[in-house]
C-alpha cells in the first residue's frame, strides 16, 4: 500500500474542550459505545465561501473556444482565471505528480511555466517521481526534469519524507497539486502535512490547490488512528475514509492542535505558517469522481481509475496479512480478491453470508504469471449510498483467522505487525484480533467506528470548504 502501548480508549467526549482530532485515540479491547457528540459540544454552522459555488449539471460546460470542458473547475483553474493574482511575483517551488493537471488536462508545471508574472523556481516530488519514472518503494535523489529543465527535489530519497531548509531556501511559496484518493493510508496528503510543517518552520508560504476527494465528501469510515501509530502511511488523527479535500485537510493541518509527535505540527509552526487554500469551484460533497465530468489519471500504478480507488479502501488492510490477496492474476487490483489456500467456493459462501449492505460479489477469471488463469471474486458496489468503504476489509480479517491453521495476525513478524498497525491505526483493535481470532465480534467493532466517525464528521465541518 502506497504506500506497544496500549491506550485505553477514548473517554466518551472527555473533556468536551479536547481538540478535534484528539478525541479518536486508541478503544479498549472490549468496545465501548461512545456518547453522541450533541452532548455539550457546540458544532459551528460554516457557511462555504463564495469561491465555490454549486456546479449546474451537467457535467460538461462549454468553454471559450467551444471546447467542452468539465463543469468542476479545479484549484489550478481558479488560479489561472483569477489571472495567477495568488502567486505572481513570487519565487515558487511546485509539489505535484502525474495526476496534477487542469481541467483541460495540462500539466500544471506547465501552466505555471508559462504564467505572466510567475518564476517558477522548482519542482518537488514524492513518491514514483515527478512523472511516475520510479516504481512503488523506489528511493531516488534529486534529479533535473528533462522535459522541463527545472530541478526536481525529492521527498523520497529514503532520508526523509520533508522538505529540508536547503530545498526551500530559494523559495516565496510552495504550491501543492496532488491528486488524493479520501483514503488515510494513500501517502499524498502525508506528504502535504510534512510540506506545510516544513514550509511553516521556514517562512515558506503555502500555496494548495485543491481537487476533488474523488469518493465524494459525504463518508468517513473505519477505524481512527492512534496518537502513537501515526507514521507516513497514517499521519492525520482521522478515519480510514476522511471524506476531505486536500485542501480542507490543510486547514485541519494549520488550525488543530494535535498530538506531540513526528508527524504533528508544533503551536507554534501552525501559529506562524501562511496557508492559502484555492478552491474548486462547481464541486459539491456529493459528488463522486464519476460525476465530476474530469478523466481520472492514474495516482500510482496500481490506482488506474475510479473502479480502483474505490477498491483501495475496501480490501486494502484486509489483504496486507494472511491468505486473502488484492487482484485476480493481473487484474482487478483491489476489486477482485482470492484467498491462496482455500477454494472459492468456501469463502465465497462466507462472504455472500455477511450481506454486507451495497456490495455484492461474482466470480471473475485472469490471466495469471505461470501462464495459466486465476479465479476470484470481483466486488460489485450496488448501492453506493449504503456502502460502507472498510467494512468488508474487516471481515476479511476474522475469515482468515477462520480459514487458515495459524492466526495470521498473532503469527507476524515484528516488521509486517508494525507495518500493518501504521496502515490499521487501532492497537486495540489489532490485540483483540489476535487474542480472538475468529471469534473477534467485528460487529461492535464498526458499530463504534461508524459512531466514532459520525462524531468526526460533524466536528470537521469547521474545515470544510464545500456543501
Amino acid at each position: 500500500m502506497p504506500g506497544a502501548i496500549r491506550l485505553s480508549f477514548l473517554k466518551p467526549l472527555l473533556p468536551l474542550l479536547v481538540p478535534l482530532l484528539c478525541l479518536f485515540g486508541c478503544s479498549a479491547t472490549k468496545p465501548p459505545a461512545p456518547k453522541p457528540a450533541a452532548t455539550g459540544f457546540v458544532i459551528p454552522n460554516v457557511t462555504p465561501p463564495a469561491a465555490a459555488p454549486a456546479a449546474p449539471n451537467p457535467l460538461f460546460n462549454v468553454g471559450p473556444n467551444g471546447e467542452r470542458l468539465p463543469a468542476v473547475m479545479l484549484g489550478i483553474d481558479v488560479l489561472e482565471a483569477d489571472g495567477f493574482a495568488a502567486v505572481k511575483g513570487k519565487r515558487l517551488g511546485l509539489l505535484t505528480h502525474p495526476a496534477g493537471v487542469n481541467r483541460r488536462g495540462v500539466p500544471t508545471t506547465e501552466v505555471l511555466r508559462r504564467a505572466p508574472g510567475v518564476k517558477l523556481v522548482a519542482l518537488f516530488a514524492v513518491e514514483h517521481g515527478i512523472n511516475g519514472e520510479f516504481p512503488a518503494g523506489k528511493n531516488y535523489t534529486d534529479y533535473t526534469d528533462k522535459r522541463t529543465g527545472l530541478p526536481v527535489r525529492s521527498l523520497y530519497d529514503g532520508k526523509t519524507r520533508k522538505p529540508t531548509k536547503a530545498q526551500l531556501k530559494d523559495l516565496d511559496a510552495l504550491v501543492i497539486d496532488l491528486q488524493d484518493i479520501g483514503t488515510r493510508s494513500y501517502t499524498f496528503i502525508s506528504a502535504m502535512k510534512n510540506a506545510l510543517s516544513a514550509c511553516f518552520e521556514n517562512n515558506v508560504e503555502v500555496i494548495v490547490l485543491d481537487r476533488p476527494n474523488p469518493l465524494g465528501g459525504l463518508k468517513a469510515d473505519g477505524p481512527p488512528m492512534d496518537a502513537n501509530q501515526m507514521s507516513y502511511v497514517g499521519a492525520f488523527r482521522v478515519p480510514y475514509v476522511h471524506g476531505l479535500t486536500m485542501g480542507e485537510l490543510a486547514r485541519m493541518t494549520k488550525d488543530a492542535p494535535e498530538p506531540t509527535g513526528p508527524y504533528s505540527l508544533t503551536d507554534a509552526q501552525r501559529a506562524r505558517g501562511k496557508l492559502t487554500v484555492i478552491p474548486m469551484r462547481g464541486w459539491t460533497r456529493a459528488m463522486r469522481w464519476s460525476e465530476t465530468g474530469l478523466t481520472w489519471i492514474a495516482t500510482s500504478p496500481l490506482i488506474t481509475d475510479f473502479e480502483t480507488v474505490k477498491g483501495y479502501p475496501m480490501t486494502g488492510l484486509g489483504c496486507e496479512l494472511g491468505g486473502f490477496k488484492h487482484g485476480v492474476g493481473s487484474q482487478y487490483a483491489f476489486r477482485g480478491i482470492l484467498h491462496l489456500t482455500t477454494k472459492i467456493d468456501v469463502y465465497e459462501k462466507e462472504l455472500r453470508a455477511l450481506n454486507l449492505p451495497g456490495i455484492d460479489f461474482r466470480r471473475v477469471s485472469a490471466p495469471n504469471s505461470k501462464g495459466g488463469a486465476g479465479t476470484g471474486l470481483f466486488i460489485e458496489i450496488r448501492d453506493y449510498d449504503a456502502w460502507r468503504p472498510t467494512e468488508l476489509n474487516f471481515h476479511l480479517m476474522r475469515l482468515a483467522c477462520k480459514l487458515e491453521p495459524k492466526n495470521p495476525f498473532a503469527n507476524a513478524t515484528v516488521a509486517q505487525r508494525s507495518l500493518f498497525l501504521h496502515l490499521l491505526g487501532s492497537r486495540a483493535f489489532y490485540d483483540d484480533l489476535v487474542a480472538k481470532g475468529r471469534n473477534v465480534d467485528v460487529e461492535s467493532w464498526l458499530k463504534q467506528w461508524r459512531e466514532q466517525s459520525r462524531i468526526y464528521q460533524q466536528q470537521s465541518q469547521k474545515y470544510w470548504l464545500y456543501r
